[in-house]
């Protein structure tokens, strides 16, 4: 059973998680748990910092059938397109409400696999939107700070309203 999220507003959401600096069997099993707990939402991705855990770790799983989730280390963005693309974003850490984003739609990004390798992987479409997603959470960002303040603002205010 995966641990629960943390919640909005705690800090650690707030706060870069550290570099991974080997793929061992504990981080194996952390991305196992990760995935659980991804498929149970269910959603597309998830960042190792939504369960409190303070790695620089993600899963990803964009696809129709599931079961092709994508182990990351230390992602980073290293390529983006110029052409962006709008997706209903939201976050199990602040249920309740999302908001349409806009990122780039394709990303080239470096990570290390699970077998400890670094390489370089292009993404596109939902699989780039979700790795970006997760790329913010480990900086400390949520997807409602790529809102103006006013938005922002009534997005936290209605989840607020509806965690009541």
């Amino acid at each position: 059973m995966p641990r629960p999220f943390v919640m909005w507003p705690d800090k650690r959401l707030r706060t870069a998680a550290q570099p991974v600096e080997a793929v061992t069997d504990e981080v194996r099993a952390i991305w196992d748990e990760m995935t659980l707990a991804m498929d149970a939402m269910p959603g597309v991705g998830l960042a190792a910092v939504q369960l409190g855990i303070m790695q620089r770790l993600a899963v990803v799983d964009a696809s129709e059938e599931r079961g092709k989730a994508v182990r990351m280390a230390n992602p980073e963005v290293l390529h983006e397109s110029v052409k962006l693309r709008e997706h209903d974003e939201a976050s199990p850490n602040l249920p309740g409400v999302w908001a349409t984003i806009s990122r780039p739609r394709a990303v080239t990004v470096r990570f290390m696999d699970e077998t400890g390798a670094v390489r370089e992987q292009d993404f596109v479409g939902l699989w780039a939107t979700s790795v970006q997603h997760q790329i913010d959470h480990l900086n400390g960002k949520m997807y409602f700070d790529h809102l103006s303040k006013l938005k922002r603002d009534r997005l936290i205010a209605k989840a607020r309203k509806a965690k009541r």
